[in-house]
């Protein structure tokens, strides 16, 4: 889950004692580890993980995933609310967990002194129990934390910004000065619950100069469709919120090696519009194998088309492929020049966020071109299928001996193959363009600034005010309209796509369930 992984990748456990107090299958420990081996380094000497979950089935599921991806941890059955095996209180390095939302069921008077419960109970209902439990567990989790290290949770949106007893803990919570950032997910993230939630980062070590603020990120429009029902972010959404993080800890060279590694990435995919190896580690040259297809179809077209007329509609379509064909060819050649002029730059490239700016603008119009080749692509492709067609139906190409069916059909299958290939690449090289740009209109400085929408870093005085909310878009405003200029209509008709397949999926479904009722019924 990319949420997992994001609360990974902020917290960036260097080593020492892991706890997930609600640890489900161990999902928070493999991405831990991951996070060790990007250092190349052995999680297994690095870190130490311990676990609780109720469930046997469960742990059974936790212990099978952590042996799968060569780990050891100390899972233990345990309700977490009333138990604590590990007694890890104060002393785990770093402390990561996915719990139940707003949980009513638990008992008052067994946890009320607890001591991982240092800003005192939250509101208890008339049948004695808990009204919610978002806060029992986020004091937990701030009191099994050492005075060095840091805990990363998810946490319903309520939970942010509850009133009563549950914003009493919250202010005592913030007043400590260990909230670091916060993180607005939209709904949709979850294969098991639809709702919107938080990630919640605490910090007992904060430098001076942020003990009084708190990093507040809405991350509600940064999302991909898995499916029309779930939502995820792509490895580039990850660490573009990744970045801001970066940015708001001083740590600038990060940012800047990853401007430059999407610009990078941008030559590289554009390089492989010309060349590159398939699944099949074969080689294919992706533009030159598309105009090559196209090509050989058009050739089969021309012992029938002698047959017509030279005034007959077909010239029409005929003529607009074949100016089309010359002038996608120049154009090709004149991108892959462009490219190499760039690549033989980027050699020189210096990585200084000023320098950085200038490659990114200086990249654009090559990131242009190759949208503007995705649209030549598919439109070639349409004209040759539009003269097919027209030759088929206007004129029953299918009866005569010069229109070869077979030939053409195949031809027209391994058009379509190249031309799904040429897209896919091309689409690469804008969309890593798209990724530095995105980080360097929004962060010019490389240092950290608020963004109407997305970001702010709020100090204390306003969080009181906001009756010490923690809800990220009571602070970071609305984004202006002014962004719908830059609307990415490809990744809209992408989701489109997603949804339709899923509708057709259910309607599938539905339908067999429909047939076999009215089979029961005799009908």
């Amino acid at each position: 889950m990319s949420l997992v992984s994001l609360i990974a990748n902020v917290i960036e456990p260097t080593g020492g004692t892991l706890l997930d107090p609600a640890c489900g299958s161990g999902g928070m420990f493999v991405q831990s580890a991951r996070v060790v081996e990007r250092r190349h380094e052995n999680p297994t000497e690095k870190l130490t993980f311990y676990g609780l979950e109720k469930n046997a089935t469960t742990i059974r599921l936790a212990k099978m995933n952590l042996a799968v991806h060569g780990l050891e941890g100390d899972i233990q059955k345990s309700i977490t609310y009333y138990e604590d095996p590990h007694e890890l209180l104060r002393t785990a390095d770093f402390v990561m967990a996915n719990p139940p939302f707003n949980v009513d069921e638990i008992d008052a008077d067994k946890v009320g002194s607890d001591r991982r419960l240092p800003f005192g109970l939250p509101g208890v209902n008339k049948k004695g129990k808990v009204s919610n439990g978002n806060y029992v567990w986020i004091s937990y989790f701030y009191s099994y934390l050492n005075e060095q290290d840091r805990a990363g949770f998810v946490m319903s949106s309520q939970a942010s910004s509850a009133g009563r007893d549950e914003a009493k803990v919250r202010r005592k919570l913030v007043e400590t000065g260990d909230v670091d950032v916060m993180v607005a997910i939209r709904s949709n993230f979850f294969y098991t619950r639809t709702v919107p939630c938080e990630l919640w980062f605490l910090n007992r070590a904060k430098p001076e100069q942020h003990r009084d603020k708190v990093l507040m990120i809405d991350a509600r429009n940064v999302y991909r469709k898995v499916t029309r029902k779930i939502f995820d972010f792509s490895p580039e959404q990850e660490q573009n919120l990744l970045a801001i993080v970066w940015l708001y800890r001083g740590e600038t060279g990060r940012y800047l090696d990853l401007v430059a590694g999407y610009c990078q990435r941008m030559l590289t995919e554009g390089a492989a519009c010309f060349t590159m190896k398939d699944d099949n580690d074969e080689m294919v040259e992706p533009l030159p194998d598309f105009l090559s297809a196209l090509t050989s179809l058009r050739s089969y077209f021309d012992p029938f088309l002698k047959t017509l007329a030279k005034d007959a509609p077909h010239t029409e379509p005929l003529k607009e492929l074949d100016d089309a064909i010359p002038m996608f060819k120049a154009d090709a050649e004149a991108f892959r020049k462009t490219l190499s002029e760039q690549r033989v730059a980027w050699g020189q490239q210096n990585t200084t966020n000023g320098e950085l700016k200038k490659a990114v603008n200086r990249l654009a119009p090559l990131a242009e071109t190759s949208r503007d080749l995705v649209k030549q692509t598919e439109l070639l492709y349409k004209l040759a299928c539009r003269l097919i067609e027209t030759c088929e139906n206007d004129y029953d190409a299918r009866d005569s001996d010069a229109w070869a069916g077979r030939d053409i059909t195949r031809a027209r299958k391994a058009a379509d193959e190249a031309r799904a290939l040429a897209v896919e690449q091309l689409k690469l090289v804008r969309y890593f363009w798209k990724q530095a740009h995105w980080l360097t209109d929004r962060f010019p400085e490389a240092e950290l600034r608020d963004v109407e929408g997305l970001v702010k870093l709020v100090d204390r005085t306003e969080i009181e005010v906001n009756d010490w909310s923690l809800t990220p878009g009571r602070y970071v405003g609305v984004a202006s309209e002014d962004e719908d200029e830059d609307f990415d209509f490809e990744e809209a008709l992408r989701d489109i796509h997603v949804e339709l397949e899923d509708l057709n999926a259910e309607a599938v479904q539905l339908a067999t369930t429909i047939k076999k009722n009215f089979e029961e019924l005799g009908v």
